[in-house]
């Protein structure tokens, strides 16, 4: 089983590159600046961390592993990109590791060519629940988006998040904020911009034995993204 499972994520992991980067000319915007400011709400919504998991602690032998490809509805992407592509998706590698004391370190990775999508989180369960009780964690999280020309963008999230199983399911959902720091090269006309978005999510995870399924809706700021993950967990 783990090893069809890893046969699966290596095939998937083929695919894990942002491709819509490659796409991006914020030229397009000329110098209007509001026009800046949306498609970087945008992009601080579609790249901002998305653990697509649960609230509750993995322990210290616990191990998440899954390819994850979200989309987000987007206002600003067609002129970004000059089509009419409306929808952002944006494929990663995640991995989870189980710390002491209810911690979890979470890490994700994207790349194609010179452009690279990475990020990282840390959560505490302040309540680790069982089975009455559900589980309560609080998280901080950064992404950073490099190697797109004449773009630099990167995001800083804040959330708590609840979670209850119910043998292998387990919902879950969560509040937070995001802080977007997009900054264009300096031969453009554009400023750099930087504001703070609210994010609310839910999801449900489903875990048979090893093979794991995830899947979330999130809205950060206006945008709204859905994500599934595929991988294993224990």
């Amino acid at each position: 089983m783990i090893k069809k499972n890893l046969a699966l994520l290596c095939v998937l992991g083929c695919f894990v590159q942002p491709s819509f980067a490659a796409k991006i000319n914020i030229a397009n915007f000329g110098s209007v600046q509001s026009d800046f400011k949306s498609f970087s709400e945008d992009m601080g919504s579609a790249l901002s961390y998305k653990a697509i998991a649960p609230a509750e602690s993995l322990g210290i032998t616990g191990f998440d592993l899954g390819v994850e490809f979200s989309s987000t509805e987007t206002k600003s992407l067609a002129k970004a990109t000059g089509t009419s592509d409306t929808s952002l998706i944006v494929p990663k590698l995640h991995v989870h590791k189980g710390l002491p004391l209810g911690i979890d370190l979470g890490v994700f990775y994207s790349s194609v060519a010179n452009i690279k999508l990475y990020g990282g989180e840390l959560r505490y369960a302040i309540v680790e629940g069982g089975v009455a009780m559900p589980a309560i964690a609080i998280r901080g999280a950064m992404s950073k988006l490099s190697g797109v020309d004449q773009l630099e963008l990167g995001t800083q999230s804040l959330d708590i998040s609840i979670s209850k199983g119910f043998a292998m399911l387990t919902p879950y959902a969560g509040v937070g904020t995001v802080w977007v720091d997009s900054t264009p090269d300096a031969a453009t006309t554009l400023k750099k911009e930087s504001f703070q978005q609210g994010k609310t999510f839910a999801g449900v995870n489903l875990n048979f034995g090893l093979t794991n399924i995830a899947a979330e809706w999130d809205k950060t700021g206006a945008s709204t993204t859905t994500s599934v993950k595929l991988g294993f967990r224990f």
